[in-house]
């Protein structure tokens, strides 16, 4: 089994923030930065709400993820050409098993936040596309951390994320693209839905709905 990259510390928040990058679809008028903006304020709050079971706060966490990540995009991106000889039906299990994977991934990432601070640098729109930089301050370190949004018809949708220089998309999809090229696009599915049932297994059960 081919071997994912995926961020560790100190990018903790970066990941929460990352999957959270824009939640609450709203009206177009509502600048990307405001919606990275809010849907960073709002998950903080839920991983810092002490009265929330560990459960309940990834309950939460998942609900900013379904709601403000355009996962369709996300894995159009990652596939890239492979996704245009992929079929229906194909194209509906990756995007659901990689949305579980996802999340199931950054689990323990994400329930590991601490006081990390956000700064909004700039914005860029082009189009339907925009892209949000901040930086993650920490105490030993500054993370530059870039939000790739999508304007849809009820507002802007996170697709990419960009941490130190490596962006989310393209990290998987060199990996899945080496998987397919092997095992075909069976062997991909296959191998996602074995990732998640290791969690699974290691976890009991994915992270709540």
């Amino acid at each position: 089994m081919m071997r994912i990259k995926t961020f560790s510390k100190p990018v903790l928040c970066v990941v929460v923030l990352s999957i959270a990058a824009v939640y609450v679809a709203g009206a177009a008028t509502v600048t990307p930065t405001d919606k990275v903006r809010s849907a960073i304020t709002d998950i903080l709050t839920v991983l810092k709400n002490e009265n929330l079971n560990r459960d309940q706060k990834w309950s939460e966490v998942g609900r900013v993820i379904d709601t403000g990540f355009d996962f369709r995009s996300m894995s159009q991106s990652i596939l890239a050409t492979n996704w245009r000889t992929a079929t229906a039906e194909e194209k509906r299990q990756f995007v659901e098993y990689f949305s579980q994977y996802l999340e199931a991934t950054y689990r323990d990432k994400i329930e590991a936040y601490t006081n990390q601070r956000v700064e909004y640098l700039n914005e860029s729109i082009r189009g339907d596309r925009a892209v949000v930089d901040t930086i993650i301050m920490t105490d030993a370190t500054q993370i530059p951390v870039s939000y790739k949004l999508k304007l849809n018809e009820d507002g802007w949708y996170a697709y990419d994320v960009v941490i130190e220089g490596v962006s989310l998309v393209n990290n998987y999809r060199s990996t899945f693209s080496a998987i397919i090229k092997s095992e075909g696009m069976d062997g991909l599915l296959t191998d996602l839905q074995g990732r998640i049932e290791r969690y699974k297994a290691e976890h009991g059960g994915l992270p709540p709905e």
